[in-house]
């Protein structure tokens, strides 16, 4: 990989980003990109529906009500009941019956599956000087004006640190915005 290629996230082809923020190669990948979003999208709110309807004061529920409900693949959660480790009720062919009690101290409160996968993710940050380049470091290093650094810093919410008269920003968030190390 070039000084400045990035890899496209949607093909992995090494490409020229025209601007800092280009995560795509092409028009074409981000169009696909974008329907794979949208379709995930309908999935989640089609699970929350499904989710919705399920009544929060029934105490045995199925397997596939459970698998919504906790973020569970259903796969697991038949070799659970099999292994006798998740107690069941067998109803008949295909009316296998969770309580709900025993899975909710097992698995913590009810999430659906679409919660599980798109909670937001904390980013851990440290401050302190030795972690961080200043403004005119990361200016002077990656070749571009402060007043860009400052504007890539506000667009990109990354935190900042003022000590004395210099304001400084996390090493690692610098260096994932102007893709890793590569500039060295």
């Amino acid at each position: 990989m070039k000084r400045s290629d990035k890899q496209c996230l949607n093909c992995g082809k090494e490409f020229l980003p025209k601007t800092v923020t280009s995560v795509y190669c092409s028009h074409v990948c981000s169009k696909k990109a974008y329907k794979l979003k949208m379709i995930r999208l309908k999935k989640e709110a089609e699970i929350k529906a499904l989710t919705d309807k399920i009544p929060q004061n029934r105490a045995f529920i199925s397997v596939a009500e459970a698998g919504m409900l906790f973020g569970i693949p259903n796969k697991s959660l038949y070799r659970l009941v099999g292994q006798g480790k998740i107690p069941s009720v067998n109803l008949g062919t295909r009316l296998i019956r969770i309580d709900r009690r025993v899975i909710e101290e097992m698995f913590g409160p009810a999430r659906s599956l679409a919660q599980a996968e798109s909670a937001p993710k904390k980013k851990l940050y440290s401050l302190e000087k030795e972690d961080c380049y200043s403004i005119g470091e990361i200016a002077q290093r990656f070749q571009i004006s402060e007043g860009s650094v400052y504007n890539h810093i506000r667009k990109y919410s990354i935190p900042t640190r003022q000590i004395g008269k210099h304001v400084y920003a996390p090493k690692s968030e610098i260096d994932n915005l102007y893709n890793g190390n590569d500039f060295i």
